[in-house]
């Protein structure tokens, strides 16, 4: 596993916008992205983060202290650390120093690594290349998934359902949010997940891109253009 060296993370990204996805729809934050994924979906709409065809000419490495500084100076209410896989890293310096400045943090995941960090909000979005780790799952506030085929809501209902249990952050389940592949919109992936919706109030909620609507990561010069 990677791990962060000489005190810097490598960071794709870090803006300012708005969440678009989950629980936190359309609240203001500041995102910071990590270079280095493994589990490399052919629909990544972040490919910059890993494939050698999109990813920056020079990588740039910041240090905890410059990013808090970053997350201040927008003024954003919290930051979401995503990727990439940020938890390829140690991210408890980070988490640590962002708390202690008052920042709200959030992590975005595929599950697949052990969690180093402390967090107030954990979004697990699991991929069938590299499976969730039971823990992550029972981890999550919410879970993503990215519904890319007609058996895709039940085929990971199978893997992660036992899992979706009282978790060690609240009590209840989390929310599970269905999500259209983007190159899906439009299809008949939406009236699976409405049907899905429909027949599992309780279990399952219908998901957006909303930041991809508005462009508004696009507002920020420091953000990168997004694939897809």
């Amino acid at each position: 596993m990677s791990q962060a060296s000489s005190g810097t993370l490598p960071i794709y990204e870090a803006f300012y916008a708005f969440q678009g996805e989950g629980s936190h729809i359309g609240r203001a934050a500041f995102f910071i992205r990590t270079i280095g994924c493994p589990v490399r979906c052919s629909w990544c709409d972040s490919p910059g983060t890993w494939h050698k065809d999109h990813q920056p000419e020079s990588i740039q490495r910041l240090t905890v202290d410059e990013l808090v500084g970053r997350v201040q100076e927008s003024g954003a209410p919290l930051a979401v650390i995503t990727g990439g896989e940020p938890t390829i890293y140690d991210l408890a310096p980070l988490t640590q120093a962002l708390q202690q400045a008052g920042i709200r943090t959030h992590l975005e995941t595929c599950g697949a690594f052990d969690i180093r960090g402390s967090f107030d909000w954990i979004t697990v979005s699991p991929k069938w290349n590299l499976p969730p780790l039971r823990q992550n799952i029972q981890k999550a506030h919410e879970i993503k998934i990215v519904v890319d085929g007609p058996t895709a809501i039940e085929d990971w209902w199978e893997q992660i359902g036992s899992h979706c249990t009282t978790n060690d952050f609240r009590m209840g389940a989390p929310d599970i949010w269905l999500q259209p592949e983007a190159n899906q919109v439009g299809t008949a992936i939406h009236d699976a997940i409405t049907n899905a919706v429909k027949s599992y109030p309780t279990r399952y909620r219908a998901g957006v891109q909303l930041h991809k609507i508005y462009s508004c990561d696009a507002l920020d010069p420091n953000s990168m253009p997004v694939v897809g």
